[in-house]
């Protein structure tokens, strides 16, 4: 089984840290906390079906919902490593 690609965190941040014998202001690497880019865009995508509350909550549940917002995250990711 394959590890699912997330995407990486979606709202990365450096951490910052100062040299405290040198007052010498260091950057380092991305910070991965916080919810992960497939996480995100499942969240849109949910938030999208549920804004029509005559379309898709009226065939699906909740569950099927949660489902397909992961697909349609899966499909974003999947068609933003395909770009040129």
């Amino acid at each position: 089984m394959s590890a699912i690609k997330d995407g990486g965190p979606a709202f990365p941040c450096a951490e910052m840290a100062q040299n405290s014998s040198t007052g010498e202001t260091v950057t380092f690497q991305w910070s991965h906390t916080g919810v992960t880019l497939r996480d995100y865009f499942a969240a849109k995508a949910m938030q999208g079906f549920c804004a029509n509350p005559d379309g898709i909550l009226t065939t699906s549940t909740y569950e099927k919902i949660a489902e397909m917002s992961y697909v349609q995250a899966d499909v974003m990711l999947a068609a933003r490593e395909a770009k040129p």
